[in-house]
């Protein structure tokens, strides 16, 4: 069912927007803490050929072209997305721009994936798409069984468990993009599920597409800009 209406979102009217009204959802989204889904990636993808809202504030001459996305270490406070702008106080260096490989999803080419300057996992290039609606980084199951073994994991009924008296000394994780490398410590991918439980951040994917998620977003903050259909990465403060 698409509903036709006004919708606003931080302060902007966007005129003549479909909604999509869900009747059932898969199983999983009945523990998300959220009132819905809010698309960002291309036209292509939407539901019912249904404008996004992102290309309804463009073409009404509301915002300009690009998005940025700021996650903050704390899970519940100090995120932000800004419609037509960035903030560089969220941010130190310069961004670097990569090029996208399909425009559809946010989708990139990647080098490859070091640890210690060993290629460990998408050795000769893959494609991988940065996104915000995915927790972790997903992956092919070899190439994350590849990463989980290299940093010391353990899997455990499906998921990657690490000792927390291991953090300090465990391995950066080094993803290779269009000729630059963007790196995470042990303190980006390992997270805490329970007083005693401490797990990796790296996820069978069940394909060959990547999904460099919050994981990857909260240590680097990202523009998206559809102006010249690339992604902007800078290391995030």
């Amino acid at each position: 069912m698409t509903l036709l209406l006004v919708q606003c979102v931080g302060g902007i009217q966007v005129a003549h927007q479909i909604f999509g009204l869900s009747t059932t959802e898969a199983p999983f989204m009945a523990y998300m803490r959220a009132d819905g889904i809010l698309g960002l990636a291309y036209p292509q993808l939407s539901s019912s050929n249904a404008q996004p809202v992102f290309d309804n504030m463009v073409q009404q001459g509301l915002v300009q072209d690009f998005f940025s996305v700021y996650l903050s270490g704390n899970s519940h406070t100090g995120s932000e997305i800004i419609f037509g702008g960035y903030n560089p106080n969220h941010y130190t260096g310069s961004l670097v721009w990569i090029p996208l490989s399909s425009e559809t999803y946010w989708q990139i080419t990647m080098d490859s994936v070091t640890i210690n300057g060993q290629v460990v996992a998408c050795s000769g290039g893959c494609q991988a798409i940065v996104d915000t609606g995915t927790s972790l980084i997903a992956g092919p199951n070899s190439d994350i069984a590849s990463i989980n073994s290299w940093v010391g994991a353990t899997v455990k009924n499906g998921a990657a468990v690490v000792n927390c008296n291991s953090i300090s000394s465990m391995p950066d994780v080094t993803f290779n993009i269009h000729g630059s490398s963007f790196s995470l410590p042990a303190s980006a991918y390992v997270r805490q599920v329970s007083a005693a439980s401490f797990l990796t951040g790296f996820s069978n994917g069940g394909s060959s597409l990547w999904i460099l998620g919050d994981v990857f977003i909260r240590k680097y903050y990202t523009v998206f800009n559809r102006g010249t259909n690339s992604v902007g990465l800078a290391k995030a403060v």
